[in-house]
C-alpha cells in the first residue's frame, strides 16, 4: 500500500507525474494529482455545506432565545395570573408562530371564570404525573384535543409541557399546529423544557408555593382512596 510507505512519491516522482486514473464524471483518465485535488473539492463542498447547515442552526437558536428572553421580561412585568396568560399566549402566537395553545391550572383557593381553570379529569392528572420532559409528536388524548375548538383532524402535531413547583405538577401546557412537522418526535425540548420552567416560575411568584404543595397532597390522597375503594 501506498499509504505505508510515505517516501514513495519522492523516490518515484517522475512516475507520479505519468499515472493516470480514471474520472468518474468525464469518463476519462486524469493525472492522479488532478484526481486527488477534485476529491478535496468534492469533500470540501461537503464541509462547506454542513457548516452552513450548522450557521443556521445558530441562527435559528440565537432567535428562538432572543424570543424567550423577550418573552420573560415581559412576564417579569405581569402582576398576576390573567395578564400572565394574556401576555404567554400573546407571545407564543405573535412571536413564536404556534397557532393554537391550551393551558390548564389546578391552583386552590383560587376564584377565577378563566377558561385555564376548567377543571380537568384525573386522567389530565395522570398524564402530567408521567411527564417527565416535554413530549412532541402527533398524538394527544381525547381529553387533551377537546380544549381546542377545532375539528379533531386539523391539528397534526403538539408538544404538552408540565408545570410543576419542585416534583409536583399543578398544570399542563399544550402548543398545536396543523403542521405534522412543526412539533415531531426526534426534535429537541430544549427551548420547550426552558418554556415550562419559565412558565411555572412566574406563575409560583403569583400563587403561593405552600397552596400549591397542599393541594397536590390533596390530589394524591384522593387517587390514593380511589384505588383502595
Amino acid at each position: 500500500m501506498v499509504t505505508t510507505k510515505p517516501a514513495f512519491f519522492d523516490e518515484f516522482a517522475d512516475a507520479l507525474a505519468e499515472i493516470y486514473v480514471p474520472h468518474h464524471h468525464r469518463g476519462q483518465a486524469v493525472s492522479l494529482a488532478e484526481r486527488q485535488l477534485l476529491t478535496l473539492r468534492d469533500k470540501n463542498r461537503l464541509l462547506e455545506a454542513r457548516l452552513g447547515e450548522l450557521l443556521q442552526f445558530g441562527i435559528e437558536n440565537d432567535h428562538i432565545s432572543d424570543m424567550l428572553h423577550q418573552l420573560t421580561v415581559d412576564l417579569m412585568k405581569a402582576e398576576d395570573l390573567p395578564s400572565i396568560i394574556g401576555t404567554l399566549e400573546y407571545h407564543l402566537k405573535a412571536r413564536f408562530a404556534v397557532p393554537h395553545l391550551a393551558l390548564r391550572l389546578w391552583l386552590p383557593n383560587i376564584e377565577s371564570n378563566l377558561l385555564e381553570f376548567t377543571p380537568v379529569e384525573d386522567s389530565i392528572h395522570k398524564l402530567v404525573d408521567n411527564l417527565n420532559s416535554p413530549y412532541c409528536g402527533p398524538y394527544v388524548t381525547d381529553d387533551v384535543l377537546n380544549w381546542f375548538a377545532l375539528e379533531t383532524g386539523d391539528l397534526k402535531s403538539f408538544a404538552q409541557c408540565a408545570l410543576r413547583t419542585g416534583e409536583l405538577p399543578f398544570g399542563i401546557l399544550v402548543l398545536a399546529s396543523p403542521d405534522s412537522e412543526r412539533f415531531y418526535p426526534e426534535m429537541g425540548t430544549l427551548y420547550l423544557q426552558r418554556l415550562a420552567e419559565l412558565v411555572s416560575a412566574v406563575i409560583r411568584r403569583v400563587v403561593p408555593a405552600q397552596a400549591i404543595l397542599n393541594h397536590s397532597d390533596t390530589v394524591i390522597a384522593a387517587e390514593v382512596e380511589a384505588e383502595l375503594t
